[in-house]
C-alpha cells in the first residue's frame, strides 16, 4: 500500500498533470491509493436496456439506451457552441449534446455504429434529449459488468469531462497494473472472519460482479477501519495508563456500605450490580478509568455514579459531578442530597448562577476538604476551582 500512495495519478491512462490537478483540488486525490480509496456513493444496475419510445415523466432516473447515431452537428457559436448528435434505438430518435470536448468526441463516436448510452434524458418541447451520456460499445459494456458505481462528483469536474466511467478506468488500470498486493489485515482474522482479500474487495467495490459480492466488499473495507480504529484506541489506552497514575481505591468504607444497607432508595438491578462490580475493579487497579455510562432514562444511572463516588469517599478523595445544563445539574443535586442527607455528607451545587457568597463558600470548602462532593455545570472546570484532593469525576 505504501508504493501507491507514492505513484502520482498524473501517470494514469486519461488523467495527465492538468486533470490530476484538477482532481487534487476538487477531491484531494493525489495518488493511486487515493482512487482506489474512493468509493462510490451508489450503485446503478447496467443490465437493463430501456427504449426511447418507453420514456416519460418530468424526473427520469439514468438509464441506458442502444442505438446508433444517424448524424452529427455543430450548432451555435464561440462560448454557446455543442455539438448535437441525433441517436436512434429503432423506436424513436433523441438527440445527445455535449458542450465540451466538441472535436475529440465528434471524431471518437461515428454514424451506423452501435453504440450503448447512458445518462439522464430530459425532455424539452416533446423531444427526449441526454446531456454528456457515457458512451460504450456493447463489447466494453459486457466487460465492465452489470452493477456500475456512481462516485462524488463536483461541478467542475463534470464540466471537464470527468465521469464515473472515468473512476472505473483508473481503477480498472491501477489493479491491472499491479501483480500483487500487500494485505491489510492479519490472515488469521481474514480467515476467522472470513474475509475477502484486500485486492478483490477493493476491485468488487468498485465494479461489483453481483451484489452478494458487494456486500462483502463493504463488509471486509468496514471491518478494516474499525478494526483499526479500535487497535488504535488500544494502544492510546494502554500508553496513557502506563504514562498517566490514576488513584488506587483498596477499600469499600463506612459512606458506601452505611448507604447500602441503610438508605438506598430501590434494590439494585443485575445489571446496576455488575456495572459497579465492573467500575469498582477499575477503581482498584490504580490506573486512570474513563467510561461510559449507557442507560435509558430513569434506569438508575445517577445511583450508580452515587455509590462509585461514595467509595472514593471512603478512600478520602473528594468526588464531581458534571452536568451539561443548570436544570440537569440542580436535579442531580436534588435527588443526591436528599438521598445522603442523613450521613453528614457535604454536597455543593456551583453552576453559572452560583452567587457570590455561596461561590466563596464552595471554593473554600473544596480546598480544605469538608466538601466531599461538588455538582454543577461546566463551571465546575473553571480555573479558580481548586480541590484538595479530587480523586473521581
Amino acid at each position: 500500500m505504501n508504493g501507491l500512495r507514492r505513484m502520482d495519478i498524473k501517470f494514469l491512462r486519461g488523467i495527465g498533470p492538468k486533470r490530476a490537478e484538477l482532481l487534487e483540488k476538487n477531491l484531494g486525490i493525489r495518488t493511486y491509493h487515493d482512487i482506489l480509496f474512493h468509493f462510490p456513493t451508489h450503485y446503478i444496475d447496467r443490465r437493463s436496456v430501456y427504449r426511447i419510445i418507453d420514456f416519460a415523466g418530468d424526473d427520469m432516473p439514468s438509464l441506458q439506451v442502444k442505438g446508433k447515431f444517424v448524424s452529427f452537428n455543430v450548432q451555435g457559436e464561440g462560448a454557446k457552441t455543442r455539438l448535437v448528435g441525433l441517436f436512434s434505438d429503432g423506436s424513436a430518435v433523441m438527440e445527445v449534446v455535449w458542450f465540451q470536448r466538441i472535436k475529440a468526441i465528434r471524431q471518437l463516436y461515428h454514424t451506423a455504429t452501435e453504440y450503448i448510452l447512458f445518462g439522464k434524458p430530459s425532455n424539452f418541447n416533446g423531444r427526449w434529449s441526454m446531456v454528456h451520456p457515457e458512451v460504450d460499445t456493447p463489447d466494453a459494456a459486457a466487460s465492465r459488468g452489470g452493477f456500475r458505481g456512481v462516485y462524488p462528483l463536483t461541478e467542475q469536474l463534470r464540466n471537464r469531462g470527468f465521469s464515473s466511467r472515468t473512476f472505473s478506468t483508473a481503477v480498472s488500470d491501477i489493479l491491472s497494473g499491479i501483480r500483487n498486493m500487500a494485505e491489510t489485515l492479519p490472515p488469521e482474522i481474514i480467515g476467522h472472519y472470513k474475509l475477502l482479500g484486500i485486492r478483490e474487495a477493493i476491485s468488487a467495490i468498485h465494479n461489483p460482479p453481483s451484489p452478494a459480492i458487494l456486500e462483502q466488499a463493504r463488509f471486509r473495507l468496514k471491518f478494516e477501519e474499525l478494526f483499526y480504529l479500535q487497535l488504535d484506541i488500544q494502544h492510546y489506552a494502554r500508553r496513557r495508563n502506563s504514562a498517566i497514575q490514576g488513584f488506587h481505591f483498596p477499600r469499600i468504607g463506612h459512606f458506601f456500605n452505611t448507604f447500602y444497607s441503610q438508605f438506598l432508595p430501590f434494590p439494585l438491578t443485575n445489571a446496576q450490580k455488575r456495572v459497579i462490580k465492573e467500575i469498582r475493579a477499575d477503581m482498584a487497579t490504580g490506573r486512570q478509568m474513563n467510561r461510559l455510562l449507557q442507560g435509558d432514562v430513569g434506569s438508575g444511572k445517577t445511583l450508580v455514579a452515587l455509590l462509585c463516588m461514595l467509595i472514593a469517599l471512603d478512600n478520602n478523595t473528594q468526588a464531581c459531578l458534571m452536568a451539561p445544563t443548570e436544570i440537569l445539574a440542580t436535579q442531580h443535586f436534588e435527588t443526591i442530597t436528599k438521598m445522603v442527607a442523613a450521613m453528614g455528607i457535604n454536597v455543593r451545587l456551583l453552576t453559572g448562577s452560583t452567587r457570590k457568597k455561596e461561590r466563596e463558600t464552595i471554593h473554600q470548602q473544596l480546598t480544605d476538604g469538608s466538601l466531599h462532593i461538588l455538582i454543577g455545570t461546566h463551571a465546575v472546570i473553571e480555573d479558580n476551582v481548586r480541590f484538595k484532593n479530587l480523586g473521581f469525576i
